[in-house]
């Protein structure tokens, strides 16, 4: 069975170049879980997002959290592509 084969901006096939990086092949976004200690529900959320920055993500979203009174469990997550937006690994560079 062949691996699925997407053309990259210069309209080579993306998986045969073994030299690419891993982010040129995320489709959508990176999701990161994870518990952070804390205070109460509102400096959890600031140290999410300051975790983010210090991942050196730029700006993330908080998909979900939760504080148990020991802390958070938080789901960050980068967009790379954002939905509706030009597709790199698309021939035409459009959007579907």
């Amino acid at each position: 069975m062949q691996p699925c084969r997407y053309l990259g901006l210069n309209g080579k096939y993306m998986m045969d170049n073994k030299n690419a990086k891993a982010i040129h092949r995320v489709v959508d976004a990176v999701d990161i879980e994870t518990y952070l200690l804390c205070k109460n529900e509102s400096e959890g959320k600031k140290l999410a997002l300051q975790l983010g920055e210090e991942l050196n993500l730029g700006t993330v979203d908080i998909m979900y959290q939760e504080y148990d009174g020991y802390g958070i469990r938080v789901r960050l997550r980068k967009y790379i592509h954002k939905p509706g937006k030009r597709y790199g690994w698309l021939s035409s560079g459009e959007s579907r």
